[in-house]
């Protein structure tokens, strides 16, 4: 889970003690501090500007500081006292220019006239085209203090993305046209380099894989699933393959992936369900079947959650009971499974799409608050599907039959309320993957990433 870095800096014209005519410092150091240990006890780091800035040369000094600070993703402008705008705005443009984020603070109250310094930057940056965040609010506020770190967690992401690369193992699967990516948009929206290999050099790497390291596995399996799967030619084939892909992702230096799994792969070696299972469980944002805007969601979830994420198939929608049933295609992260049984294995058992088969993981997700998300392309165009979700597990005495509706009962069951327009949701999602992240604040904090870096947001449950 991410710790973002925020650059620090009030601002004020009437600064260093100078009082107003009642006797009392135009700056109340108290609630500046009140605000900074706010900000720190959320969970954020900050980097600290010791002057409060009025002059442009003071400015320039302040934001040089933080643009240069490659720590430092965004920056918390904080309202001291009122302010000439003009004398900050040119500093602040330069900053935002190297694609970092800004974002304005003021603390509410009468003395020292916060609101005017916090509403004469705030329209000045509008007036000039400075794309930033305004927050009117106390740090005693919770809310004040979540739309803060919210950005703060996406101009994170942004700045992970940038210079990072995706590696593809393979081509398209399955022929899916909303999985496709357009190499020079991804680097001019996100930074975002492509690259390639073959998924032959997956099997090559899977059986130089040695018996120690096949072996040495087995505990972590016990500790995971209750027990190691059976040996035997099909099982071991989807542990090389687990390891092989993880070792080929770090040699290359990708920082997220997406693998063709079949045609190709799941036909001639072995099925990718177990292997993308655990690089799940390992944290690494991944997708199967070439689906690169699936790759890149499962990816800023990772970053935002405690938990693994796990993507499957929107495979049910009820919209009367607003209920959806995700069911990966043996894929899931293993410590997902909940109050039901632990996790279990399973076998691939679709032979049209694999048949050289290979182990999947039976499991039904556990309880929880989270979101349902997806970015996708509509002509071209980036817009990101988030929707407000409840985890539940059916009733111990309707789980068989549950399972069984879908005719495959042995993949991993993920069992859904969705907090939306049903209809909404349905019109809206641009593929048959839904990407589910554990955790209430996820919503707010990909709502702002699609801010910073210009996405679409499709704000389901607002």
């Amino acid at each position: 889970m991410i710790q973002p870095t925020v650059g620090f800096i009030v601002y004020g014209v009437h600064k260093d003690g100078l009082q107003d005519p009642m006797g009392v410092p135009f700056i109340d150091d108290a609630i500046v501090e009140q605000s900074k240990n706010a900000l720190r006890n959320a969970g954020l780091k900050l980097v600290e500007h010791n002057i409060v800035v009025a002059s442009k040369e003071e400015a320039r000094a302040a934001m040089r500081k933080m643009k240069f600070d490659d720590s430092v993703d965004s920056v918390v402008l904080f309202s001291g006292t009122w302010v000439w705008a003009a004398h900050l705005v040119g500093a602040i443009r330069d900053f935002a220019a190297t694609g970092k984020s800004v974002l304005l603070w003021t603390h509410p109250g009468s003395q020292g006239w916060r609101p005017v310094g916090g509403l004469v930057m705030h329209g000045g940056l509008l007036e000039i085209g400075v794309r930033h965040k305004f927050v009117y609010g106390s740090s005693q506020d919770n809310e004040t203090i979540s739309k803060i770190v919210s950005y703060a967690r996406a101009s994170h992401l942004k700045a992970l993305l940038n210079l990072s690369t995706i590696g593809t193992f393979g081509g398209r699967g399955m022929g899916q046209t909303c999985g496709v990516a357009d190499p020079s948009q991804w680097m001019r929206m996100f930074g975002i380099d492509i690259d390639s290999r073959d998924t032959t050099e997956l099997i090559r790497a899977a059986e130089r894989i040695s018996e120690r390291k096949v072996s040495g596995l087995g505990p972590r399996l016990e500790r995971l699933f209750g027990a190691a799967p059976d040996r035997n030619m099909v099982n071991e084939r989807s542990i090389r393959l687990y390891l092989a892909l993880k070792e080929l992702v770090e040699k290359e230096k990708f920082d997220f992936y997406t693998i063709q799994s079949f045609p190709g792969l799941g036909d001639h070696y072995a099925a990718t369900c177990f292997a993308q299972s655990m690089m799940l469980e390992d944290g690494y944002g991944t997708s199967t079947l070439g689906d690169f805007n699936t790759a890149l969601t499962v990816l800023l979830l990772t970053k935002l959650s405690r938990d693994p994420v796990y993507y499957g198939d929107l495979q049910h929608i009820d919209k009367k009971a607003r209920e959806i049933k995700i069911i990966g295609d043996g894929a899931c992260p293993p410590s997902l499974a909940g109050r039901l049984g632990p996790a279990g294995f399973a076998q691939h058992g679709i032979p049209t799409e694999g048949e050289a088969g290979g182990v999947s993981v039976r499991l039904i997700c556990k309880l929880g608050e989270g979101v349902l998300a997806r970015l996708g392309r509509v002509d071209g165009e980036f817009r990101m599907a988030i929707c407000r979700a409840s985890i539940f597990e059916p009733p111990a005495d309707k789980i068989d039959e549950r399972l069984s509706e879908c005719g495959i009962p042995f993949w991993p069951h993920g069992f859904i309320t969705a907090h939306c327009d049903m209809e909404a949701l349905i019109q809206n999602w641009t593929n048959e993957y839904a990407c589910l992240g554990y955790g209430a604040d996820l919503y707010t904090a990909l709502a702002d990433f699609c801010e910073v870096t210009g996405v679409k947001p499709i704000l389901l449950s607002d």
